[in-house]
């Protein structure tokens, strides 16, 4: 990875996509353990918003600071089609 993709919002993006994993983790050993359906419904839940919303602070930051308003019609199109597709 090159300085020029390292972004002020990493640090945020891995923070929530370390949540994401330690609720995963928990997914995993509550049923090893055979805990209530809704309990692991519950951390299931958590994992989707934590990923959910490292992925919308990440293309909100690409968003912001990766595509070029000097671009042909102001916008970079390529850069904001490719990135959309994500959403």
């Amino acid at each position: 990875m090159t300085d020029s993709h390292l972004h002020q919002s990493h640090p945020q993006i891995i923070a929530r996509l370390k949540r994401a994993h330690g609720h995963l983790a928990k997914v995993l050993s509550m049923l090893e353990e055979g805990a209530p359906c809704p309990e692991i419904a519950q951390q299931l839940f958590a994992v989707e918003k934590a990923i959910t919303n490292a992925k919308r602070v990440l293309i909100h930051d690409h968003i912001d600071h990766c595509l070029d308003p000097e671009a042909p019609g102001g916008t970079d199109a390529d850069g904001f089609r490719r990135i959309t597709k994500y959403l």
